[in-house]
């Protein structure tokens, strides 16, 4: 927690960290669209049955194209055409037949063994029309999003460690470089089984670089500053699904959505030489030279003509002595559970967080109330969330962290389950507690990660991003596979979205208030108690910030 003075003689919030912030603000904002492509990239268009009747024109002029889909294609349960199977053999009959007749017959009937039609009016082509992912394959559509996701958690736990070991800035090079290369190669893939293998792998650098620009930005900040730029993060990425819904209605051939949002990234990398790495980190992992050197830059950056004379290295030493001494212990995942007061937090922030992921999924899966133009859907929830997480940072700043928490968790469950006794045809008000209810958890998402940065010490914070990342990826999983539990009843999602959020708002009564506090350092400042030392510490920052 000593940083906390040495951030304060290098100038606090001053023109570095805007810079480094914009920088790193606008990669969340480009990165946030590739969660959530093939919400275009995949969509599905309207299909039928390919048949040569129909679709050669072998009989032209006698019969219009109506009259040939009817007799070649039957009808479903909501009499429209059939769109996995087709006649056997034409249906002449059908034409002498007043009103619509429907086929229950399935021995006339074959699966489209000659390939399908589609209605390219909306999409000119997706990973839907080029590998045929319909009809007995359409699962192998849900996989591409399954495996980026699955992608996300594995890099979240293999992010932790090797961010801790080699650096923030070293990885997220690494990791846009390696993003944008293979977001390039995707868009040229022959095969499906090639386009899987690069968005899986592209899920797991997204994660390295969603959690190393958060720890660029958040490491580089005092303790005051931490809600407006948790609130900016969270922002951003809403900002991209708004992108996202442009670029998807400009671009609206696969191949070209998939290249232009990811050559950005090469641009991304070239810039990030220019990022300076924490020093919080390096300081915190026995590098003290470094991280003056870092120090001394960021002072000269933002100003501070005198740094250099003032700011030197037994200057570090003396302020981050207890620091320096925990340094000299390898830290491992292990040491998140070896203490009692850090094994409470990471095991109630996991559950809160994978329990808040839980109802987000759940209420975008079924955000069909809005329309069926996706283009101006993705857009509008872009700017429901956007709007939701400014207004957010008002509360935020003025109440403590586990007050909000507790009022935002809460209400996000009774909103969810108020909607299950409003009827299927009152369609604005179902709509109207869906947008409260989304709004209400992109802020509460944003106050628990606030949250979670200030409960977990920096010697293992990137560690402990790698579990976050896991419980955020289980909630996303688990979103979907729970509305199976319609089959049951229609209700019972619901209900399972609602108790997840209230069990959250339960838990979090069980965690410190950390609002105003400076970041914890060490795991020993995790154990001790906090409620004399804060005090004292605080006193102390302030005596010797006037005094220099």
């Amino acid at each position: 927690m000593a940083f906390e003075e040495l951030l304060n003689q290098v100038g606090g919030l001053g023109k570095f960290h805007f810079l480094q912030m914009a920088l790193i603000l606008t990669i969340y904002m480009t990165l946030m669209p590739h969660v959530i492509l093939e919400n275009f990239t995949a969509a599905i268009p309207g299909h039928r049955c390919w048949v040569h009747l129909l679709d050669n024109d072998t009989i032209s002029g006698a019969l219009n194209q109506n009259a040939l889909l009817r007799i070649s294609i039957p009808l479903d349960s909501n009499l429209r055409p059939e769109k996995c199977r087709r006649f056997i053999q034409p249906q002449w009959q059908l034409l002498h037949l007043n009103g619509t007749f429907f086929n229950t017959n399935e021995s006339n009937t074959e699966p489209c063994v000659d390939g399908w039609v589609y209605d390219r009016s909306t999409f000119p082509s997706t990973i839907v029309t080029e590998w045929d992912l319909v009809c007995d394959k359409q699962t192998k559509r849900s996989m591409v999003q399954f495996l980026y996701m699955m992608g996300m958690l594995i890099g979240g736990c293999i992010n932790g460690p090797l961010s801790d070991r080699f650096g923030r800035k070293l990885i997220l090079r690494c990791s846009l470089l390696l993003f944008a290369t293979l977001g390039t190669c995707a868009a040229f893939v022959p095969t499906f089984l090639m386009y899987c293998s690069l968005r899986f792998l592209m899920g797991c650098l997204s994660s390295a670089i969603m959690a190393n620009n958060g720890l660029l930005i958040t490491e580089w900040i005092r303790s005051q500053s931490k809600t407006m730029v948790v609130t900016a993060i969270s922002s951003f990425l809403s900002i991209g699904q708004i992108i996202l819904g442009g670029l998807a209605y400009v671009f609206q051939e696969w191949r070209t959505l998939q290249l232009v949002t990811s050559v950005p990234f090469f641009i991304f990398f070239l810039i990030s030489r220019w990022f300076i790495e924490s020093a919080r980190w390096l300081i915190t992992t026995n590098k003290p030279e470094q991280g003056l050197k870092a120090l001394r830059k960021v002072a000269c950056i933002n100003g501070i003509k005198d740094a250099g004379d003032t700011l030197n290295i037994e200057v570090v030493r003396v302020t981050m002595q207890q620091e320096l001494v925990e340094a000299q212990k390898n830290t491992s995942m292990f040491d998140l559970f070896r203490t009692p007061n850090l094994r409470k937090r990471i095991c109630i922030l996991s559950f809160v967080r994978s329990a808040i992921i839980v109802p987000f999924y759940g209420i975008v899966i079924n955000l069909q109330y809005f329309g069926s133009n996706i283009f101006l859907f993705q857009v509008l929830f872009g700017i429901v969330t956007t709007s939701a997480r400014f207004l957010g940072f008002f509360a935020l700043r003025h109440f403590g962290h586990r007050l909000n928490q507790i009022i935002l968790f809460s209400l996000v469950g009774i909103l969810i389950l108020l909607n299950i006794f409003v009827p299927q045809e009152m369609q604005i008000p179902r709509v109207a507690l869906a947008s409260v209810a989304v709004s209400l958890v992109s802020i509460a998402m944003c106050e628990s990660g606030i949250h979670f940065l200030e409960l977990i010490p920096t010697v293992i914070r990137a560690r402990a991003l790698g579990i976050d990342t896991i419980s955020s990826r289980c909630g996303a999983v688990l979103a979907p596979l729970l509305m199976t539990l319609v089959v049951y009843h229609p209700s019972l999602p619901w209900i399972a979205y609602a108790i997840f959020p209230i069990l959250a708002a339960l838990l979090v009564f069980f965690l410190p208030e950390t609002r105003n506090q400076p970041l914890l350092d060490t795991i020993n400042d995790v154990e001790k108690n906090q409620k004399t030392p804060n005090k004292g510490n605080i006193k102390d920052s302030y005596m010797k910030v006037t005094k220099f």
